[in-house]
């Protein structure tokens, strides 16, 4: 028997080792992926600093040319552990993190300050001067200051309550407990009292405090266990080891406060997956790669407790440093208004030009009959008159860029953005997690996508694998059916497993108990097919509290091992060189002597064990269909032949596929290939790829047993979620860290792709291949589109799709200038892009990419502190918020629990914050419009003196109280087409592509509408009054009386006109119509019954509401300016019906079964590999060398060659 115990090893959950490679000599060997020197060169700082200055503000890199003492480079960082005083003299940060922008002090001037570096408030503002000046304004001050005092309250009320939320969330985290070792004991203090040098305490489950250099844990070789849900949305386990000469310290306090260890290592950065250092302790020096490091946002599972030295802290840490400088995003129709701004301010410019000139007339002929003070000397003029009169008329006309604008579509926002947030059907149960807009800028953005960026794992999937079919021996299990003509009739209820297998997993589901009467019979194909899935592996068991756990480094094996313990083939006990099988069956324990196990890796795509038991030595190996089917023996063909059809149905479905085949090798032919593994593993050069053609020696005629089928989880609803954005005209690109076949399977499974897409893979190391690729799939797309613009001979249409696949070092050289048009050009052909193997920065530039090249709307979405870069990248963010890893979702813009949420957000909610914005911005303009052209109409009457047509009360009024309820009724509420008929009619989300709703041209109608209703309301009011059109009233009116009735018409036309524009008359809509029109009375009969600050037109309302012509001037107006616009409306809506026309027109809500689908209408199948698996090279290495189990290397070595 074994010296080695056979006694499973305690830990939990899932785990990966990326890029840990094990010494025969107990050092850790830094990554392979890490090329660059450790800290002394400077090639890897200078390079960093280069980075940062990209990154930093434009004004932070003049201010330090300009004085380059201000900035304070860090070439190095340089800590030394539990000594605060030499690390205080670097003026390293401390823990605290600060995300708010303003405090009790700063916030008045500061806010003030940012709002005064918008362009209208600053117009405003130099406006309220010009009126102060009584020789110029003949406006009351208030007309503009209420305004702009209510725009500039408003904006910081917001400002406040958002930075509020940020105060609230910075001192939560910075006031959590953690356990610091200081003067020799250990002491709980909070997060933000932590410092750099500080040696840390943490226990299971604690998130991790700042960036530590691991020093020792309490599991065997100071392993730990993290979960890195925060930085990359993932659930399975990561493990980092301390270098050995601090696990030594172990958990002795009096050692570790003596720890003084020197470390030296690259300066504060982004990279979450590289890491260069070096520790210098006792004499020596140890180098340090990333997986001596335990970042903050990671949460330590698994482990009991770890020590570890605060390297970087606060905003120095990479999750911080990830979570880079927030941008101020803003949409496209903002820029188009401010465009519009500055065109309405010229067209003030002619039209104060003009008043100037007719000024000049107006004085030359009738001259002036009083001395005007200027600021100089007393004159008259009419020059000088003139040019005082530009600042008059301008103060009276400058409705023409209403303050209003601004503050109303601030609250617009905020109440589309609360109509996001109380949306029920966008709220996720199982999570309790609700839709969240975490930015109130944005939302008509949402109607103008073109392209999404999608992360996958937690994002389109769950990250959870399910065995849910297999092939034995040719015969499919798994497949359910109640129809009699196909199969027998099953009854489609799950099996108890629980009810015979205490090892049963309860949450594990199986319906076809066929199988399962296959695994209790004993049938010896069944048996063996488990067997394998039992012993070829590399996982961990672990049994803790009468509960056996798995801790696999992949879920594909946690799900397949899972699956044969739920079927009676449990995996119970694994050391270096025994595992241990229970078959639940027989009651019998099988013991199984582990002598190699063949690494998977990329290019194999394949792992192998080799076992012995009962004196025979038998070979186990599963891998990818075409890499297995190579090396099975002539006498399986037929067998291959049947799974080989099972597979391709499996593929088809979108399931991952593992083929699992035997061998049993004879004893002389082991000891012959023993000897020639030995050799080609102690190679010193090219030793890797000695091993794989030993490997490939021993790995042939195989006996093929069957298939495997795992569903690698998808969120509800993500097909039918992307086929219905797809037929919105919207292109979905895939980034992800994935490999190649497992982003491709997701895409089958997803629906993104299609099995009638044509797919092209880029994959060269090399610039010139990646150059010939694009090249020759670019061609390839463009011959194929011109041959679908004519159908072939016999008429069939050719139209194709296309899709690409883009591995991240390929990537790497199509971002670059010279191949970035030839990337951009190829991709934007396909349906569907999909880079694989890609890196956080990577997902940014391909953003800021498609950003720049395409001048697209784009919207990113993702989980994880990976994501963060192309969610602020994006003009849209989206973060999914789930039970752990929220970096992506406080990066976010808007926020959720499910990936399907997103139609709902574009389709409905996108699409009608889109249209109730531009209707809104066509409303605006056009009431502004028709408000201030009237003033300008009547200057022909006064003189051009600047005499105020309307009543200063009303100037202030009218778009606070008379016009504004009305349209923000319409902003928030309206609805062109009900969520049904939206969500069922993807394309009329088009309209907001391609702006049809809102652009200059529109504007000019807007313009061309207002001026018209001016006309209307001036010169009909002007020929009642003048020329005497009914003589018999005896209606006496002068100036404020002809004000007051014209501004009575205004308001009713404006209101009606909104009213006619709304599609959704709701009870509030109602009330605000009405209710402005019937605010005109109640405040001109309260202001006028009375002298008073606001208005002097004192007993006018009294004198005209009495009169007939009153009555039948304003019924004549809304006549005489609305039926125009009404019959121009009908007549386009029947001779040129738009897509929206044509559906609000069909009283059907029901659509085609394709349609409903999402155009997901069944295929022919189509024969492609659906082998999928998510396994790391290197984890065996660390079974085998005994270091997992806390062995050392002379015990290893003692049994290996007792075993001899």
């Amino acid at each position: 028997m074994s010296d080695i115990p056979l006694k499973p090893t305690r830990m939990q959950s899932e785990f990966s080792t990326d890029n840990l490679e094990l010494l025969e000599n107990d050092q850790v060997r830094p990554s392979a992926a890490t090329s660059e020197e450790v800290p002394g060169t400077g090639q890897v700082h200078e390079k960093l600093h280069e980075d940062d200055k990209r990154k930093q503000p434009r004004w932070k890199t003049v201010l330090y040319k300009v004085l380059p003492f201000l900035e304070n480079v860090e070439d190095l960082r340089r800590v030394t552990a539990n000594n605060p005083l030499e690390n205080s003299t670097h003026k390293y940060v401390n823990n605290v993190v600060v995300t708010s922008k303003y405090n009790f002090i700063t916030f008045l001037p500061l806010n003030l300050f940012e709002q005064f570096l918008r362009v209208a408030n600053v117009y405003f503002l130099f406006l309220i001067i010009l009126q102060s000046i009584p020789q110029v304004s003949s406006v009351p001050l208030y007309s503009t200051l209420i305004p702009l005092l209510l725009v500039l309250a408003v904006t910081a009320i917001k400002d406040a309550f958002d930075d509020i939320k940020r105060h609230r969330s910075d001192y939560h985290v910075n006031n959590r407990p953690v356990e610091v070792l200081r003067e020799g004991s250990v002491r709980e203090v909070r997060w933000s009292n932590v410092v750099v040098g500080d040696v840390l305490r943490l226990e299971r489950d604690d998130y991790v405090t700042a960036d530590l250099l691991l020093i020792s844990s309490s599991e065997p070789n100071s392993l730990v266990y993290v979960e890195t849900a925060e930085l990359d949305g993932e659930t399975n386990l990561k493990v980092r080891q301390a270098v050995p000469v601090t696990a030594q310290l172990y958990d002795h306090v009096d050692q570790l406060a003596d720890f003084n260890g020197y470390i030296e290592c690259e300066p504060p950065n982004n990279r979450l997956n590289k890491f260069v250092g070096t520790l210098n302790y006792n004499g020596q020096q140890h180098s340090l790669d990333n997986e001596k490091i335990v970042l903050r946002g990671c949460r330590l599972r698994n482990t009991k407790w770890m020590y570890g030295v605060v390297i970087y802290a606060g905003h120095d840490t990479k999750l911080m440093q990830n979570s880079g400088r927030t941008k101020f995003k803003r949409t496209h129709l903002d820029f188009t208004v401010n465009k519009l701004v500055f065109s309405i301010f010229f067209y003030l410019i002619i039209l104060l030009i003009f008043c100037f000139i007719g000024s000049m007339v107006f004085e030359n002929i009738y001259g002036s009959r009083t001395d005007v003070k200027t600021f100089l000397v007393p004159t008259n003029t009419p020059f000088v008159l003139s040019i005082i009169q530009i600042f008059s008329n301008w103060i009276v006309l400058n409705t023409f860029i209403p303050i209003s604008l601004y503050v109303t579509v601030e609250i617009i926002r905020l109440g589309l953005s609360l109509v996001i947030n109380w949306d029920i059907k966008m709220y996720y149960e199982p999570n309790n997690v609700s839709a969240i807009a975490r930015t109130t800028t944005l939302n008509e953005e949402l109607g103008q996508i073109e392209y999404i960026f999608s992360d996958k794992t937690g994002t389109l999937t769950q990250n959870i694998m399910v065995f849910l079919k297999c092939s034995i021996n040719g015969v499919r299990y798994g497949e359910i059916t109640t129809n009699t003509n196909e199969k027998s009739e099953k009854k489609v209820s799950a099996i108890d497993f629980k009810s015979w297998n205490n090892y049963a997993d309860q949450n594990f589901v199986y319906y076809d108990s066929d199988l399962l009467e296959k695994c209790r019979s004993l049938d010896p194909h069944c048996v063996e097919f488990f067997r394998i899935l039992s012993l070829c592996h590399t996982i961990i068991p672990n049994e803790e509290d009468g509960v056996l756990q798995y801790n696999a480094q992949s879920p594909d094996e946690a799900a397949l091992v899972g699956a044969a313990k739920n079927f009676g083939f449990v995996f119970k006990v694994r050391t270096p060189f025994i595992i241990q099988l229970l078959n639940v069956h027989t009651g019998m324990e099988e013991q199984y002597e582990v002598l190699h196990i063949l690494d998977f890796n990329n290019e194999r795509k394949r792992m192998s064990v080799i076992v012995k038991t009962e004196g025979k030595i038998m070979l186990y190996c599963k891998g990818a269909d075409n890499v297995i089917f190579e090396r099975l023996d002539r006498s399986t063909h037929q067998l291959m032949s049947i799974t080989q059809d099972h597979l391709f149905d499996y593929a088809n479905d979108g399931l991952r596929t593992l083929v699992v085949a035997k061998k049993e090798i004879d004893e002389n032919e082991y000891k012959m290939w023993r000897e020639e593994h030995h050799k080609a593993s102690v190679l010193q050069n090219g030793r890797d790829q000695a091993l794989d053609a030993v490997y490939e020696k021993i790995e042939k005629n195989l006996v093929l047993l069957g298939a495997t089928a795992i569903e690698d989880k998808l969120q509800d609803g993500v097909p039918e979620t992307i086929a219905n954005l797809a037929r919105a005209n919207i292109k979905i690109w895939v980034l992800t860290g994935d490999k190649q076949e497992t982003a491709v399977n997701i895409g089958y499974s997803s629906k993104l792709l299609t099995d009638d897409m044509t797919l092209f893979i880029v994959d060269k190391d090399v610039k010139e291949g990646v150059n010939q690729q694009l090249s020759e799939a670019k061609e390839q797309m463009e011959a194929a589109i011109h041959r679908a613009k004519s159908p072939d001979a016999s008429g069939v249409d050719t139209t194709t799709s296309f899709g690409i696949v883009i591995n991240g070092h390929s990537l790497s050289h199509g971002l670059k200038d010279d191949l970035k048009d030839l990337l951009l050009n190829t991709a934007e052909k396909c349906k569907a892009v999909i880079c694989c193997r890609v890196t956080p920065l990577q997902k940014k530039k391909v953003v800021d990419m498609v950003k720049t090249g395409k001048k697209a709307v784009t919207l990113a979405i993702g989980d994880g502190a990976n994501d963060v870069g192309m969610i602020k990248a994006a003009h849209i963010g989206v973060g999914i918020s789930g039970q752990e890893g929220q970096q992506a979702v406080l990066a976010s813009d808007y926020s959720f629990g499910q990936f399907r949420y997103l139609e709902r957000l574009l389709l409905v909610h996108g699409r009608w914050s889109y249209h109730r914005m531009t209707i809104f911005l066509r409303y605006f303009f056009y009431k502004n419009f028709a408000f201030a052209f009237s003033q300008f109409i009547f200057a022909f009457i006064c003189g051009f003196t600047a005499q105020p047509l309307y009543d200063p009360a009303y100037i202030t009024f009218y778009n606070l109280i008379y016009t504004s309820t009305p349209v923000l009724a319409v902003a928030i509420l309206d609805q062109d087409v009900d969520e049904k008929r939206g969500g069922n009619n993807p394309k009329l989300y088009l309209t907001g592509q391609r702006n049809e709703n809102f652009s200059f041209v529109i504007f000019l109608r807007s313009l061309v509408k207002g001026i018209y209703v001016a006309f209307v309301i001036f010169f009909v009011l002007f020929g009642i009054t003048f020329l005497d059109v009914m003589p018999n009233t005896k209606a006496e009116w002068d100036y404020q009386s002809f004000g007051l009735t014209a501004s009575a018409a205004l308001t009713f036309v404006v209101n009606l006109q909104i009213a006619l524009d709304a599609y959704y008359l709701n009870i509030f809509f109602h009330v605000f119509v009405w209710g402005s029109m019937i605010a005109w009375f109640v405040v001109i009969l309260i202001l006028g019954s009375f002298q008073n600050f606001f208005s002097k037109y004192t007993y006018v309302a009294e004198h005209v509401l009495a009169t007939p012509n009153f009555w039948f001037y304003v019924l004549l107006t809304c006549v005489i300016g609305l039926i125009p616009v009404t019959m121009f409306r009908s007549l386009t809506a029947d001779l040129c019906p738009t897509r929206l026309h044509v559906i609000r027109s069909d009283k059907s809500d029901e659509i085609g079964e394709e349609e409903k689908l999402g155009g997901l209408k069944s295929r022919p199948s189509v024969k492609r590999s659906g082998y999928a698996y998510s396994h790391t090279k290197g984890f065996a290495k660390l079974i085998i060398s005994g270091r997992i189990f806390g062995l050392s290397r002379d015990a290893m070595e003692k049994e290996r060659i007792k075993r001899m």
